[in-house]
C-alpha cells in the first residue's frame, strides 16, 4: 500500500504491534529532583547519576542480577550518602498524559501497544502506581527477560512472545543506540523526540488513523 505524503510517495507497512520504550517516551524524570537532593546532601551536581548509571552496575540491575533496593544501597555507599541515594531513587517519575492519549488512540485502531523497558524488579509496581499498566497490552521488562536493549535478543524475545515478525513491529525509543539495534533486527524504528513527531511517523509509515 502506498500513499502520497509531504515528501512524495511513502510506502506504508502493515504494522501489527506498536512497541514503546518507557523512560523518556511515556515516563519522564525531572532533573530538578536530583539537583535538589544533591544540593541538600552536599553532593556535587551529577554525583548520584555518575555512580548509579555505570555500565556494569546498570547492566546487572537491568538484567535482573541486582535488585533495585540493592542497587540504591550500593550507590549510597559509592557516594558516601545512603540517604541521598534513597531519596533520589525513590522518585518514580511522571507520566506524559499526551502519550497515554496517543496510546489509547492507537489501541482504538485495533493495534496492541506494548512496552519494552530496560527496567528493574520494581517496574510492575511502578506501572501500577503511575496508572500505566492498564493502558497497554503487554510489558516486557529486561530485568525479567535477562537481556537488555540494545541486545538483539531483547527485541526478538518480544517478537517471539507476541508471535509477530520484526518487520511488522513499529518501535519507538529516545535512545539512538536502541533504535539502531531495533532496525538491525528488522523493526520499523523511530527515534523519539516528542509526541508530535511520533504521531507523524505512525501516520506516515504505518498508516495509522490517529
Amino acid at each position: 500500500m502506498e500513499h502520497r505524503g509531504g515528501r512524495g510517495y511513502v510506502r506504508c507497512v502493515a504494522v501489527d504491534v506498536i512497541l514503546l520504550d518507557l523512560d523518556g517516551v511515556i515516563r519522564h524524570f525531572e532533573e530538578s529532583v536530583a539537583d535538589r537532593v544533591e544540593r541538600e546532601h552536599g553532593l556535587a551536581r551529577g554525583t548520584l547519576a555518575a555512580a548509579a548509571f555505570q555500565d556494569d552496575l546498570l547492566g546487572r540491575l537491568c538484567t535482573g542480577r541486582l535488585s533495585r533496593a540493592a542497587w540504591i544501597e550500593h550507590v549510597g555507599e559509592l557516594v558516601g550518602a545512603p540517604a541521598a541515594a534513597a531519596e533520589r531513587f525513590a522518585d518514580i517519575g511522571v507520566v506524559d498524559p499526551a502519550m497515554l492519549d496517543v496510546i489509547a488512540r492507537i489501541r482504538a485502531t485495533g493495534r496492541p501497544v506494548a512496552i519494552l523497558t530496560n527496567g528493574t524488579d520494581t517496574i510492575p509496581d511502578e506501572l501500577r502506581t503511575l496508572g500505566i499498566a492498564p493502558c497497554v497490552d503487554a510489558v516486557f521488562n529486561t530485568a525479567e527477560i535477562g537481556v537488555m536493549k540494545p541486545d538483539p535478543a531483547a527485541y526478538l524475545h518480544v517478537c517471539e512472545v507476541l508471535r509477530v515478525r520484526p518487520g511488522h513491529v513499529f518501535f519507538a525509543d529516545d535512545s539512538a543506540r536502541n533504535v539502531e539495534a531495533a532496525e538491525r533486527v528488522g523493526m520499523l524504528a523511530h527515534r523519539f523526540v516528542d509526541v508530535q513527531g511520533l504521531v507523524a511517523q505512525l501516520r506516515e509509515v504505518a498508516d495509522l488513523p490517529i
